[in-house]
């Protein structure tokens, strides 16, 4: 009897799971493992694909452009901290009682539900070197702006820049906003009582209890910040000489620009060995020591 319940909730339950199953399996899996095989061979989408073993892996390791890539991918998230340190700000003010913090909330939520194309081109104006507000604005105080998107010194500060402005009133803020609403009032309470300040609430009580939300924000700004190709591809197609090519990009120019099928396949997949490799090292480092403290 069991197992005939069991049967008949499945069969009830799979015309609901058979379209998402069907789209994970021809618009992820599939083409997850087409890759794969992909970067086993020289293939440029006209002539047929030759096997080529693990020449595109050899090749990619003795690459300098690959490399470029990787180092630009990485400076672009060094905002990371930056970005995380301005949410908590951000959360802790909305959290508090302030007048219209329900409209602040939804104001600084805006930015992370902008279309990121529109977002991209809003501060290509902001930062144009000759009309752009904010060398109008130095230009008031005396001040000759630079080129930002124009510049190799100044193009990858301006995307981490970018990324601080979007990431402090997003999902970030409303990750931290959920998180200090979730800390029990009495942990608060009992240490006003033993005569706890506010900086040792804070530092014992309020950043203990964010661990797991910290490791959760740095785990997926590491993903987000390696996939990172939208405001590249749109403010300066990887220029100016290549120092903002992030490796998506890079990926992306590969695969559809130069026609390197097999190769752009084989840093996709390092890409994800890289990725996956991080994580993991990120889990183990919060297991050593002992994770964030979890409260009842």
């Amino acid at each position: 009897m069991p197992r005939r319940n069991a049967l008949k909730e499945w069969s009830a339950a799979a015309p609901f799971l058979a379209p998402n199953f069907l789209g994970f399996l021809l618009f992820t899996l599939m083409p997850v493992g087409v890759s794969m095989v992909l970067s086993f061979y020289q293939y440029d989408n006209i002539t047929p694909a030759k096997f080529v073993g693990t020449a595109n892996y050899h090749r990619l390791i003795v690459d300098p452009k690959f490399w470029a890539s990787l180092a630009n991918t990485l400076i672009m998230m060094l905002g990371l901290p930056l970005t995380m340190f301005g949410a908590l700000l951000l959360a802790l003010a909305l959290n508090s009682k302030v007048y219209g913090r329900i409209a602040l909330r939804t104001i600084y939520y805006l930015p992370s539900i902008s279309p990121l194309i529109a977002v991209a081109v809003v501060w290509m104006w902001i930062y144009n070197a000759d009309q752009g507000i904010f060398n109008s604005a130095l230009a008031r105080i005396g001040i000759r702006g630079p080129n930002w998107l124009g510049d190799i010194s100044w193009a990858k500060p301006a995307f981490i820049f970018m990324g601080i402005w979007s990431g402090i009133g997003g999902f970030t803020m409303l990750l931290y906003l959920a998180a200090l609403q979730d800390i029990p009032r009495s942990y608060y309470e009992a240490a006003h009582l033993d005569g706890a300040g506010a900086w040792q609430r804070f530092w014992y009580i309020t950043w203990p209890l964010l661990g797991p939300v910290n490791f959760f924000i740095i785990v997926m700004g590491i993903i987000g910040g390696f996939q990172a190709f939208d405001w590249q591809y749109v403010m300066t197609g990887g220029g100016p000489a290549g120092s903002t090519t992030t490796i998506g990009l890079y990926i992306y120019n590969n695969a559809f620009s130069y026609s390197k099928m097999g190769y752009a396949s084989a840093v996709a997949w390092v890409l994800f060995i890289i990725i996956f490799a991080l994580t993991l090292l990120q889990w183990r480092m919060r297991q050593r020591f002992g994770g964030a403290a979890q409260y009842e």
